[in-house]
């Protein structure tokens, strides 16, 4: 009796080895590594969204329309 508990305690202390050992990997339980993610996640995404933006205004920027102004209105006023 006394060698099967032995056996199950080993058993349940590699169990708690391998649970510590996952539980570091995991991106839920290592705050560090999660932090870390997460700061690089949003670093890239406010950088895209920032190029993102500048781009489009860039390609999209406002054009001047051709406006017709009468001739009698300009600096050097031209009468008929």
């Amino acid at each position: 009796m006394e060698h099967n508990f032995d056996a199950e305690q080993v058993k349940e202390q590699e169990y708690q080895e391998e649970l510590k050992q996952s539980q570091k990997k995991d991106f839920k339980f290592s705050w560090v590594s999660s932090s870390r993610f997460l700061f690089y996640l949003l670093y890239a995404c406010f950088f895209l969204l920032t190029w993102g933006g500048c781009y489009r205004l860039y390609t999209k920027r406002f054009e001047k329309p051709a406006v017709h102004v009468q001739e009698s209105t300009l600096y050097t006023p031209k009468y008929k």
